[in-house]
């Protein structure tokens, strides 16, 4: 007489381990996402406001900073600081890290803003390595609002 011995299936004989492991690689991509998510929301926010585009402006048409970077220039990794606005008055204080083709460095922002007119205390470019600064204010020509 033949006999079939029913066996458990794959589930059925792993559960005890395949579920908490499952539930700690469902909360490590959560958590992923979610600092994913907290790292493009504060980008976004930083690279729309006018001081952060006033920067980039300024530092593209800087001989200097661009001979230190190459062309393009354009930002990497995480913007460190700060920028409060209320109803056209806020203050900016930011670094915003920057790469080229021939090297980086970092654009220190300070400034501030009354009825939407930012005023800047400090618009500076550090190349990283040398720490050769460049004043954004100064060596870059006015630009038109």
């Amino acid at each position: 007489m033949e006999e079939n011995i029913r066996r458990k299936n794959w589930f059925g004989r792993n559960w005890k381990w395949a579920v908490p492991v499952s539930g700690c690689l469902l909360f490590i991509v959560l958590i992923i996402a979610f600092v994913g998510t907290v790292f493009v929301g504060v980008t976004s926010i930083f690279s729309e406001s006018e001081p952060y585009q006033e920067a980039f402006t300024r530092i593209a048409q800087n001989e200097r900073a661009v001979e230190i970077l190459g062309e393009p220039i354009e930002a990497d990794g995480m913007i460190r600081g700060n920028i409060n606005y209320t109803n056209g008055d806020g203050t900016a204080d930011f670094e915003i890290p920057v790469k080229g083709p021939n090297g980086a460095g970092i654009i220190h922002v300070l400034g501030s803003t009354t009825n939407d007119d930012w005023e800047y205390e400090t618009l500076r470019f550090e190349a990283a390595g040398t720490g050769e600064t460049v004043d954004l204010l100064e060596e870059t020509p006015a630009l038109e609002q």
